[in-house]
């Protein structure tokens, strides 16, 4: 691309911005070495080069099975926000342990049975409403026509 312009078009430069008294920079980032589309994060402190995952260039071992992220985890890992799920990784070169983001299959057919569940209950007892309702209007057209017919 042009001179000075990183693979998105976006000079890869970052001005400290306070913001509330916090030192945050705005970082233009490539997602992944140019082949996606730009993001734009904040960052706190010294803006650096993001890291890419150890999972994506190295080999792994599951350390902890795709679960449902606890309330803790939501707020302080960033990889639960997408899915609500998310799998600790351990690396085998590089001794790290990471998260990443997943999908429960096992979690997500309980949590769709409990959807079906719960609305075939919802149409058992709206069925059961307008059958009483309906009873009730029945009632009524022939307490009427019983009237009529008493008042000739």
């Amino acid at each position: 691309g042009p001179a000075g312009l990183g693979p998105t078009g976006l000079r890869p430069t970052a001005r400290p911005v306070p913001v509330r008294g916090l030192p945050l920079s705005l970082q233009a980032r490539d997602g992944d070495g140019g082949q996606r589309g730009a993001a734009l994060g904040w960052v706190r402190g010294p803006v650096a080069s993001p890291a890419t995952p150890c999972w994506r260039r190295e080999e792994f071992v599951v350390a902890r099975e795709c679960g449902r992220c606890s309330s803790f985890e939501l707020k302080s890992v960033p990889e639960c926000g997408p899915t609500g799920f998310v799998e600790k990784i351990s690396c085998a070169a590089s001794k790290r342990d990471e998260y990443k983001s997943c999908r429960s299959a096992v979690l997500e057919s309980r949590l769709f049975w409990r959807f079906v569940g719960s609305m075939m209950a919802v149409a058992a007892v709206c069925s059961v409403l307008v059958v009483w309702r309906q009873r009730a209007l029945d009632r009524r057209a022939l307490e009427k026509v019983r009237k009529q017919i008493e008042s000739i």
